[in-house]
């Protein structure tokens, strides 16, 4: 059963993947994601942490899984 397309953390991360899965699901720049969500989180006090905290556990974990070559 494959999993349909939704946000999930990604296995490219600096701390938890939240910005990797919002990058991969819209097909975004990582880096792009990134510096967005760390200018948003220092131009509203820093509330982006708890958002970032709830995201964390909110978001499912991407999986990791062998493909087999065809």
């Amino acid at each position: 059963m494959s999993k349909g397309k939704g946000i999930y953390r990604s296995r490219d991360r600096k701390i938890a993947g939240v910005c990797g899965g919002i990058a991969q699901y819209f097909d975004f720049d990582v880096t792009l994601v990134r510096l967005i969500y760390a200018l948003a989180t220092v131009t509203t006090a820093f509330s982006g942490v708890l958002v970032y905290l709830i995201a964390w556990l909110v978001v499912p974990s991407e999986e990791f899984t062998l493909d087999k070559p065809e």
